[in-house]
């Protein structure tokens, strides 16, 4: 069963959580982030199996990771490279499932006395369908206790937000690869949330269309990531100076060809997801409750996720909303840091999990 509830603990128990090597993992959409606790992050790779189905159709994995996200785009019939995870919640339980074995097992294999407590981020407004597979998908892949933590919750957790426990009320937005979430927290709970489809995978979607559209080139998922990663500028007035050769399929000729795309070109591609993204952020000022809301002004507003690196962002968030916003320290890791906190001190633990 989910430890989603306090317990009495025995002295066994006690003795198990003293044995035990727990496990912090930010499960999401675009990467799997693993956290151990006492030694801190100990991987961080994209959230992609490899699986080759037999003719009974059951699963061979062949890689897991960065191994098979090379494959994603390349692979024969008989090979699959799969994502999992489907805007932040799983799609294919089977594979996650292996997807959580592989990685429990890497970390946890010396240990063969003690099954580890496993903390899970899982996004805001999840379903109890859904966090009923998170829990049975951990718990099948060798987890003693599954702990789920909302990931804005974790996220400012790991960015060392004041208001995860204090009454003082601050603001928020997590972008990933599958949602963007939007929080207002304060005393250990989600005060005010609001989740959006428009992240990390989406903009690489975005960058396709436009390339295809403009230049009339396919372009992979593996590149348009590429592009969002090196070249993107969504401020108002982007350097077209910023430039790099993208490569792809004409669908003019069918044949291999390249172009170079500037951040003028990716600001363009960009700029309907940066919009749906401060549409969100202002619904959610509007509901957010006067004395709280008074926090935000003094104390603005945090980035985390992968999303939060994406050149002029903040920028336009802070421009739109005349708040103050700045990014979180390592924001790609925010979310697993504030699980593996929660690991560390489990009265807090005990507080945030849902």
């Amino acid at each position: 069963m989910a430890s989603n509830k306090i317990k009495n603990y025995t002295f066994w128990d006690r003795l198990a959580n003293y044995f035990s090597i727990d496990i912090g993992l930010d499960l999401g959409t675009a990467n799997v982030v693993v956290y151990i606790k006492d030694k801190g992050i100990v991987a961080n790779e994209p959230s992609v199996v490899a699986v080759q189905r037999d003719r009974l159709g059951d699963i061979n994995i062949l890689a897991v990771g960065d191994e098979a996200k090379l494959m994603i785009g390349k692979t024969p019939g008989s090979i699959e490279a799969i994502r999992p995870l489907k805007e932040g919640v799983i799609a294919d339980f089977e594979v996650t499932q292996k997807m959580l074995e592989y990685f429990i097992s890497k970390y946890h294999r010396n240990n063969f006395l003690v099954r580890p407590r496993v903390v899970v981020s899982v996004p805001i407004g999840i379903t109890p369908v859904e966090k009923r597979a998170v829990v049975e998908a951990a718990e099948s892949a060798g987890a003693r206790e599954v702990y789920l933590i909302e990931e804005t919750m974790a996220a400012a957790l790991g960015a060392e937000m004041d208001s995860v426990l204090s009454s003082r009320g601050g603001m928020i937005i997590d972008i990933g690869g599958g949602t963007t979430g939007i929080s207002v927290i304060s005393l250990g709970g989600l005060v005010i949330s609001k989740s959006i489809k428009t992240a990390g995978d989406s903009m690489n979607n975005a960058i396709i269309d436009y390339v295809k559209k403009t230049y009339n080139i396919l372009i992979g998922e593996n590149m348009a990531e590429t592009v969002k990663k090196t070249i993107a500028d969504v401020t108002e007035s982007p350097s077209e100076s910023l430039q790099m050769q993208v490569r792809g399929r004409s669908l003019d000729s069918g044949l291999p060809t390249s172009i170079d795309l500037n951040s003028l070109d990716t600001k363009k591609a960009l700029d309907l997801s940066v919009q749906e993204i401060i549409t969100a952020v202002r619904e959610t000022l509007d509901a957010t409750p006067p004395e709280l809301a008074g926090d935000i002004i003094v104390d603005g507003i945090v980035l985390a996720g992968g999303g939060a690196l994406l050149g002029g962002l903040a920028e336009r968030i802070s421009s739109a909303t005349k708040l103050k916003v700045s990014v979180g320290e390592e924001p790609l890791l925010c979310v697993v840091k504030g699980c593996g906190k929660s690991l560390e001190e489990i009265n807090t633990l005990r507080k945030i999990s849902i």
